[in-house]
């Protein structure tokens, strides 16, 4: 029994049953298969000969039996085994040719929806990352993507073929004798009623299996890389851990086990049901041939027939609900590649050009994007709430004075000037929008109300590739790819030589160390980063940084892992690296904090005050109070992080 997709995705059959082809996914999925035609018409082509070629065999058995052998023509047996050798050989060839076909569209399809996947992921807003499952993610881009091409070739195929082979062999059968035809179809329901029932468990087993299957591989994503596996070993237990995957594992053995006896069943009955039909056919064919109503060579051809219609027969039993799930896979493909992305190049979007890094906030207002707005809740934590207050927490929840249901205003009315080359740092308590202020530079949001503006262009006229390729960040737990210290710095630069990434590295006073390692720029970082310390991964990152060599800097808590000796170091070479570039800074260093050119002060998303060191502690205030804090050496709540 070939099974359908219903049963490989586990989609609810009740569902499928009860639902309609939706016009516009079947519209879609012709356009997304419009490239392919020619390959298309070949791979029906090759099913419609396939199906012709094999009903010759029956037929030349019959003319070997009513003819050659009674008559004794020796020329005319070997002509007729000669032919049923060549139609074995031109069915073999005509197999060959639809695998061809089928994959060179399948692996074709994988390929462009894999790609338009990927580019139009990466393209989506951090908030979209932010509510996203990663697992389900990928999952959509490998099992939905390969469900989608089996829907298209697979399914396609089957159904064409199955039609075709139904129809051609009715055919053949009515010709030579009807009677017997009509007695095979009698036994029909035999087939049906079993197909049904087997292949709805299957689904459910099928459906169950898969959930845990996804269930198994969350906690192996999560316990395997470097963060989870760390805190498995300082708070888990290894047992625990090991009987609860156990136990997810041993329910699948289960479900396999059950599986296998269902389909083993049913294909046991299936081959009994087919013997009791030959039987049937030999038994009252016999008895036609005995009162010399239908040659032996006949019989023989309808015996063969016979057992050619059940399978089809009972495949295209399920043909609809076949093609409703198939289907699916094509709309949860399509679900992800219609997400919307409210951070695009707005038509007509200039490049930003010889960038002066002269910035300006403009009475910004900013919440964050609400639960529903820009995702796929299918793709979501099943605890949408605690999403959302993961995403809201940069700023004050609690407090919204607006009493309405959107998510609470993380900056107020903010309005703000750094200058081109000027050193601004930004200060404020834990939740003051300080994270959220430098996020709107580079577009990584959208403000909700005012503008943000580089060169006296608001960011939403620029093209994001031109405005972010002039803005460098470093923030407080900078990311490193699992490669090569050379591929992660290149990453900024690919076109970077090797002596320019060495000059990055000295002026970020990592060369030392890098050179120190087992294959130096050759080495592999690890998962994350974690061969490096954390200093050593953000003074890598400040080399990033450099060799980007953009015109504004943001500088996220960038030195808040370094020791003194190191920050000394790295706060030299920044200040040669920060000369003539505009550098927002987040951070709790006094250092820092007393060199800028202004200071801005945050809280609870309004900007409460601006100046130099010197003007804000003579104005007093919350600055005053948090410096004094500072100097105490309670930093817990100027360091406490803004998400």
């Amino acid at each position: 029994m070939r099974m359908g997709p219903h049963m490989m995705l586990g989609s609810d059959p009740t569902r499928i049953e009860g639902a309609s082809l939706q016009q516009g996914v079947v519209r879609r999925v012709r356009d997304l298969a419009r490239p392919y035609t020619r390959l298309l018409v070949g791979f029906l082509a090759t099913i419609v000969a396939a199906a012709l070629v094999d009903l010759a065999p029956p037929l030349l058995f019959r003319a070997i039996i009513d003819d050659a052998i009674p008559t004794g023509d020796r020329a005319q047996l070997n002509r007729l085994a000669a032919a049923v050798v060549a139609f074995a050989v031109v069915a073999a060839g005509l197999a060959l040719a639809e695998r061809w076909f089928s994959s060179k569209v399948g692996e074709g399809l994988i390929y462009d929806l894999r790609v338009r996947l990927f580019d139009h992921v990466q393209r989506m807003p951090v908030a979209f990352f932010t509510r996203t499952q990663t697992g389900a993610l990928i999952s959509r881009l490998n099992n939905d993507v390969i469900g989608a091409q089996r829907a298209l070739t697979s399914t396609l195929g089957s159904v064409v073929s199955n039609i075709i082979v139904l129809g051609t062999t009715l055919t053949a059968m009515l010709i030579l004798e009807w009677k017997l035809t009509l007695l095979a179809l009698v036994l029909l329901p035999l087939f049906i009623v079993p197909a049904k029932r087997v292949g709805r468990r299957m689904q459910a087993l099928t459906r169950e299996g898969m959930d845990l299957n996804a269930d198994m591989n969350t906690t192996m994503t999560e316990r395997f890389n470097v963060a989870g596996a760390l805190l498995v070993k300082l708070f888990g237990t290894y047992p625990a851990e090991s009987a609860e995957f156990g136990g997810r594992a041993g329910r699948v053995r289960d479900i396999g086990v059950r599986s296998a006896m269902y389909g083993r069943t049913f294909f046991i009955a299936l081959s009994l049901v087919g013997a009791l039909g030959t039987a049937t056919i030999y038994w009252v064919g016999g008895q036609l041939v005995i009162g010399d109503a239908l040659t032996l060579g006949t019989l023989v051809a309808m015996a063969a027939y016979v057992t050619r219609i059940y399978q089809p027969l009972t495949a295209l039993t399920n043909a609809r609900i076949d093609v409703m799930t198939a289907l699916v896979s094509f709309d949860r493909v399509f679900e992800v590649l219609d997400a919307p992305n409210p951070i695009t190049d707005r038509p007509g979007a200039v490049e930003l050009t010889d960038p002066r890094g002269d910035v300006v906030l403009d009475d910004v207002w900013f919440r964050y994007p609400a639960p529903n707005a820009g995702g796929v809740a299918s793709l979501e934590q099943p605890a949408s709430a605690t999403a959302n207050a993961s995403d809201a927490s940069d700023g004050t929840a609690a407090d919204d004075a607006d009493g309405r249901d959107d998510p609470p205003w993380v900056l107020r009315g903010v309005s703000a000037h750094l200058a081109p080359g000027s050193l601004v740092a930004l200060v404020g308590p834990s939740g003051a929008g300080k994270t959220t202020f430098s996020a709107l530079l580079p577009r990584l949001y959208d403000v909700t109300e005012g503008a943000v503006r580089i060169d006296d262009r608001d960011v939403r006229d620029l093209t994001q590739e031109s405005l972010r390729a002039a803005i460098g960040v470093v923030s407080q737990d900078p990311h490193l790819f699992h490669d090569t210290v050379r591929a992660n710095l290149r990453y900024a630069r690919p076109a970077a030589t090797d002596a320019e990434i060495e000059q990055a590295c000295r002026a970020a006073q990592i060369h030392q160390v890098i050179a120190a390692l087992p294959q130096g720029y050759g080495t592999v970082v690890g998962d994350r980063g974690y061969r490096l310390s954390g200093g050593e991964k953000q003074r890598l990152a400040i080399a990033r940084m450099l060799l980007k060599d953009p015109a504004v800097v943001i500088l996220d808590e960038a030195t808040s892992h370094l020791d003194s000796e190191n920050e000394a170091l790295v706060q030299e070479a920044l200040a040669a690296a920060l000369a003539g570039r505009t550098a927002l800074v987040i951070a709790h260093r006094l250092s820092t904090i007393t060199a800028a050119d202004q200071i801005l002060v945050l809280d609870r998303g309004r900007l409460v005050q601006h100046g130099t060191h010197d003007e804000l502690l003579r104005t007093g205030g919350l600055y005053a109070d948090l410096y004094r804090t500072l100097v105490r050496g309670d930093v817990a709540e100027l360091v406490g992080g803004d998400r």
